[in-house]
């Protein structure tokens, strides 16, 4: 046998070890919060991050058990993970709205207009993702319908294939745009959330500023900017302000 080969066996079986360690693991986990057990569970979860697996169940199951705890800001914080991952998943915005109620900062997003309002509605109903594949499957259709146009023989046929082909055609590159405005709003947002218990937001980076508001555990902000150990962050009703870097975390750190 070749060491190439002895290479692919060893890189096959070591895969295959780690899926069922992380598995043993989550069902371990799934066991502790059963019985009541949320930190040893949390334990668990950690452990299978650490072995580098993410998905929405796994950040879901944590914000849960930081639930249980009480533990407003890595309960909120984790199931807004799980949120990018699985987005508009009704269980997860069903939770996470449960742990916003226990925040103290109640900050009023921004009024949209009409025509905002409906970009972000039809955006999101899918993931920018979604959005690239439904864009294939279209140009797909696209070519399919165009040669049917050439092969069919009689014309009521190919004029819907001909129809077919435009619709198809103008369709995915709607989705092609939609999915690159889509992946632009993701890489502009960069959201975390605040795990100190009260944190001042000053006007400048340094702690000889002005507080210009204070924020609590929980709350989800918008960094803006960094400097040093200071971040710029903007909440949702528009307010910007500074805070120190420890005092968040950041949701897209995978």
């Amino acid at each position: 046998m070749s060491v190439q080969k002895v290479l692919l066996l060893i890189c096959f079986f070591s895969v295959q070890m780690g899926v069922a360690q992380n598995e043993a693991l989550f069902n371990r986990a799934t066991e502790h919060y059963n019985n009541g057990e949320y930190t040893k569970a949390i334990e668990n979860y950690e452990e299978i991050l650490e072995n580098g697996e993410h998905s929405a169940e796994l950040y879901f199951n944590l914000g849960n058990c930081h639930y249980k705890l009480n533990a407003i800001g890595p309960s909120i914080f984790y199931y807004e993970k799980a949120l990018l991952l699985k987005p508009n998943d009704a269980e997860i915005l069903n939770n996470l709205g449960y742990a916003q109620n226990m925040r103290l900062d109640a900050v009023e997003e921004m009024p949209k207009t009409d025509i905002a309002q409906l970009y972000h509605s039809l955006v999101n109903v899918f993931s920018f993702d979604q959005w690239s594949y439904l864009a294939i499957s279209l140009i797909i259709l696209f070519v399919l319908a165009y040669l049917a146009y050439f092969f069919l023989r009689f014309a009521s046929q190919k004029r819907i294939a001909f129809i077919v082909s435009i619709f198809a055609l103008g369709l995915g590159a709607l989705s092609i745009l939609i999915a690159y405005l889509q992946y632009q709003d993701f890489e502009n947002d960069n959201p975390a959330i605040i795990f100190s218990k009260e944190v001042k937001v000053t006007s400048e980076p340094n702690t000889n500023s002005e507080a210009v508001f204070t924020l609590h555990e929980g709350t989800k902000v918008n960094v803006l900017d960094e400097l040093n150990d200071w971040k710029k962050i903007k909440i949702a009703d528009g307010q910007t302000g500074w805070l120190p870097k420890d005092n968040l975390k950041l949701l897209k750190e995978f």
